[in-house]
């Protein structure tokens, strides 16, 4: 992202939206077994940011304590992944990728929770790969 170009995306429904007012300073695919089973999908793409670069333009997500410490956020109309939150730490938000109007916009740069990773599920991208989350 560069100059005033912004990206925005949101819900299926279109009920929650948000605006970013910076590039993800990381971004990765989960293979957790709660991010399967949270998106429905054998692997989740997440960006990261800072709180203060993430606006919400309208709606509100409705989140879902998955752990003691970690907080998804989901459209409460339609039911789309949107966020993921570690209470402890505050400053920063995740996102989905696949919530972006553009997807294609962030690439993640590396794999987490791969001993969890499908059998069936062949990858052959030059990513690094971590077993459990990164260190």
């Amino acid at each position: 992202m560069t100059g005033n170009t912004q990206m925005q995306g949101g819900c299926l429904c279109g009920a929650i939206r948000y605006q970013l007012s910076a590039a993800p300073f990381a971004a990765d695919y989960c293979h957790c077994r709660k991010c399967q089973k949270s998106c429905g999908a054998p692997v989740a793409s997440w960006m990261d940011f800072k709180t203060t670069q993430v606006s919400w333009i309208s709606g509100a997500v409705t989140e879902f304590a998955s752990s003691e410490n970690a907080r998804r956020g989901f459209c409460s109309t339609c039911g789309s992944t949107l966020s993921y939150r570690d209470v402890g730490h505050p400053e920063y938000m995740t996102l989905a990728i696949a919530s972006l109007d553009n997807p294609d916009a962030v690439a993640p740069t590396y794999h987490i929770h791969t001993d969890s990773q499908m059998k069936w599920l062949s990858i052959t991208d030059k990513c690094q790969r971590y077993p459990q989350g990164q260190s």
